[in-house]
């Protein structure tokens, strides 16, 4: 197969390219007005291809051109060699009417998030993920964080009864699921500072916190609650409340990250938190951008799943050193009874995590994760694409339940986010 980037106006996409794949060819189509976005994504993969350390060697075929999707449906139509995978990234607004006509080419599509941050869009969702399918192509959307280390590990304890009971349903006051994911302006990405174009900070043309990041939580919420399950959205999820706040930029940090100037402070209502229910369980969550994290820190996931039995919660303070750590957290009356079974189910999951441990005290239990199972944010974009390219081989093997994911995600991080516009 062979990659087709278009309008790579997000560092996503050379994330994708940071490691070579044997069902891959080197040579890769770019489709790109020239601009600084393109020059961004030329000098990162510039980066990859000259490290010392397992270089890269990516051949690439630019086409600069004001109509980038245009050309590449034209180029593709006569000639295949054009490419077989499109992958979308950069803006958000409008992606979802650039990906149906290449799905309906015959191409596969893997595209960063959110495919739509609108609920007006959710219809075009749902053609896409039947065009797909009757055209027998993969189209996924690259969700990462289900590769993280300590979200597997969650996931495996919430779904194991003996350790975790039943889910708490709780109530608004007192959910059964809270999460809160916060994420930084100044960053440095693939070692080199992040430099994020001005339309970023346009929420109708990127959408605010919960439209975009928050499809990870909403995801993540739901792979753990309902793992491999197909539901129905319309009949068992509720959104209730959605809350909306600015974070405020002075013109200077304005220029530092955009390279542009700005008149004035800008509010950039990034911040979300949002309340609704899957399944009548209450899950509550909080989606935050800040400036710049703090020394010796980064993004932050943290989240806690009420059981019967005990508490799962993935826990990133400073008493963690700012490391995504998991707890196991019993009801005064099982603590005996849990901290057993859960010393049984670290034992089973050593085939696939080898050194898992427990450090237990009276109240809870601490997994330790040895480090080599924590490769890192940009590690996992390679993890999705390995699983994407075996889709696209066989896309009938794509699960059944992954459509109601997509389904489900997009339309809480929409509704939410319009909850919040209209209160």
């Amino acid at each position: 197969m062979r990659l087709i980037v278009l309008d790579p106006g997000h560092f996503h996409a050379t994330l994708l390219q940071k490691d070579m794949y044997p069902e891959l060819a080197s040579r890769v189509s770019v489709y790109s007005p020239l601009g600084a976005e393109l020059l961004d994504y030329l000098n990162r993969i510039t980066l990859f291809n000259s490290r010392p350390d397992n270089p890269t060697h990516w051949d690439l075929d630019i086409h600069c051109t004001q109509h980038s999707l245009d050309e590449m449906l034209n180029d593709r139509s006569g000639d295949a060699r054009a490419g077989d995978v499109v992958v979308f990234t950069g803006r958000n607004r409008g992606r979802i009417d650039r990906m149906l006509p290449v799905i309906s080419a015959g191409l596969h599509v893997l595209a960063d998030k959110p495919w739509i941050i609108s609920s007006s869009d959710m219809p075009k969702l749902e053609q896409a993920l039947d065009l797909a399918e009757r055209k027998h192509v993969a189209a996924y959307d690259i969700m990462t964080e289900r590769y993280e280390v300590t979200s597997e590990l969650q996931r495996e304890l919430v779904n194991t009864r003996e350790v975790f009971g039943e889910p708490v349903k709780g109530d608004a006051r007192n959910p059964g699921v809270t999460a809160k994911s916060i994420h930084h302006l100044m960053k440095v990405v693939a070692g080199v500072p992040l430099r994020r174009p001005s339309w970023f900070f346009d929420i109708a043309e990127y959408g605010e916190g919960l439209a975009d990041v928050g499809t990870h939580v909403v995801d993540l919420v739901q792979w753990t609650l309902v793992p491999d399950q197909t539901f129905d959205y319309r009949k068992e999820v509720q959104v209730v409340e959605g809350r909306r706040w600015p974070l405020t930029l002075s013109k200077e940090q304005f220029r530092m990250v955009t390279g542009e100037a700005h008149d004035g402070n800008l509010e950039y209502y990034c911040n979300n938190s949002v309340h609704y229910t899957l399944r009548g369980i209450h899950v509550k969550m909080d989606i935050l951008w800040n400036w710049e994290a703090p020394a010796g820190s980064g993004d932050v996931y943290e989240a806690a799943f009420r059981g019967t039995r005990a508490s799962a919660e993935i826990r990133q303070g400073a008493q963690e050193k700012f490391i995504p750590e998991v707890y196991i957290v019993p009801a005064a009356d099982e603590r005996t009874a849990v901290f057993a079974a859960l010393k049984k189910k670290v034992d089973e999951l050593q085939a696939r995590w080898p050194g898992l441990a427990i450090q237990q005290s009276d109240q809870e239990a601490h997994l330790l994760v040895p480090g080599e199972f924590r490769v890192g944010h940009e590690a996992h974009f390679a993890q999705v694409a390995r699983r994407f390219f075996d889709y696209a081989k066989h896309p009938e093997s794509l699960p059944a339940w992954e459509r109601s994911y997509m389904l489900a995600k997009y339309y809480v991080s929409t509704r939410g986010v319009e909850l919040a516009q209209n209160k």
